[in-house]
This record gives C-alpha cells, structure tokens and sequence, in this order.
C-alpha cells in the first residue's frame, strides 16, 4: 500500500533555519578563453597536452571548483588569424545564455616571426602590418573583458628550417616580442616574458625543454610553462 506525503507533513518555511553562505565560501569561477597558435594548443606535449590544458586539469576538482578554461589554440596562427577569430571564439563560449566569458588570455606572434623560405627572405607577417593587428588585437579583446598575455618562447636555430621552409631566429623574436610588451605595457594589460626568461636559465636549459624540432616545447617544456604562469606575480590579479 503506497503512504501519500501531504504538505501538512512538511514543516513550515517560517520554522526552517535557513544559513546563507559567507562570499568566502561561494566559488567564483571564471570563464576563460585562451586565444593563440600553437603554444596554447600544446603541440609537442603528448603527456600533458601543453601547458593550458595542464592548467585547465587542475581546475578540474569537483571538491575544489576552479575556473572554466577554454583552449582555443590553432597552430600555425598569425595575429590576423587570431584577430579574424576574436569575436566568435568569445561570442560562443559563454556556457550560460547571455554570459560571456570572464577573462581573455592571449598567446601568439611566434608565427608572424618566421621568414619564409630563407634566413633572411621576408617574415610571415611584414613588422609593421603586425604591430598594427597586433594593437587592434588588444584593443578589441579589451573592450570584450581583461586580458592577460603570455610570450614565446625561444627556438634553436640549429633545427631550422621548420617544415623546410620557416626559419626562426632569434633576432626576430626578440624584435616581435618586444613590440607585444611595449603594446601590452601601454595597455596595462599583464605580459609574461618567457622569452627573456628562459634565455636568462641558460641555453642548455631551455634546450632541453624544447621537441626535436628546435620550435615547440616538450613536455618538460610545459610544464615549466605551466610553473611560470602559476607564480607569475600577475596572475592573482587577473583571475581576482
């Protein structure tokens, strides 16, 4: 015989001891978008896939809620293709009806770096064409939510050309890269300087923590990508 449950049997609301959570005890996570090449896709580290997914499994606990954070790295992106994918990678990762993402974390430049087809034949991308999207770039992401940005790190000449035909120096990074600070830097808008950073180890350090192609870190490699962002001094602020 089925017992019905009538509402007489349920207290009264007025009766129930109801608690609100304290600010400190309710999680604010943050939707995260991280925009760039390779770097951000991870290639090169089938142990961890790179260091924005090492990153994202961390935030992963159930008992611990962290921040949503979406990989959207392509490789072989240019600051223009990462610019012609700003506002519909954004638009759509919202998760919620009508909620954007919180944070924007940017990562690219490597690409638009290279000279194509001899050490010293044109860049990918022409100096002046990527300052000029690269600003645009800022701008734009800026208007959307804050932005963080994480640099390149160095390649080895010795393994060049990549793919036979991209060659990559250091020279031209450090000349793409800066130009990434100085906008950053104008912007207010937080910059990790990898490649100084790494160089500064000393270069069998860094070289060890490169693949085999002489361009893209290995896993060890990312994960000491991955210790870099964690206790980078900006950081807390950009995910306050």
């Amino acid at each position: 015989m089925q017992t019905l449950v009538r509402p007489e049997h349920f207290p009264a609301l007025d009766s129930l001891q109801f608690q609100t959570p304290t600010p400190a005890l309710i999680p604010s996570a943050l939707r995260i978008v991280a925009l760039g090449d390779s770097l951000v896709y991870g290639y090169g580290d089938p142990e961890g896939g790179g260091w924005v997914e090492r990153l994202r499994r961390s935030w992963m606990d159930p008992s611990q809620p962290g921040h949503a954070l979406y990989n959207l790295g392509i490789r072989g992106d240019g600051v223009n293709q990462v610019l012609q994918r700003l506002d519909g990678e954004f638009r759509n990762r919202g998760e919620l009806k009508n909620r954007m993402p919180d944070r924007i974390l940017l990562a690219v430049g490597l690409n638009d770096s290279a000279r194509l087809g001899k050490s010293d034949g044109r860049n990918f991308t022409d100096f002046s064409t990527f300052s000029l999207a690269l600003e645009t770039l800022l701008d734009k992401a800026q208007d959307y939510c804050p932005v963080c940005f994480v640099g390149m790190v160095p390649t080895d000449p010795d393994k060049m050309p990549f793919l036979d035909c991209l060659y990559y120096s250091s020279l031209d990074q450090y000349r793409y890269k800066e130009a990434t600070r100085i906008a950053c830097d104008r912007r207010q808008i937080p910059y990790l300087d990898l490649f100084d950073l790494w160089l500064a180890r000393g270069e069998a350090w860094w070289k060890r923590r490169l693949s085999s192609d002489g361009l893209h870190p290995n896993s060890l490699g990312y994960a000491a990508i991955l210790d870099d962002v964690k206790t980078w001094g900006a950081l807390p602020q950009f995910l306050a």
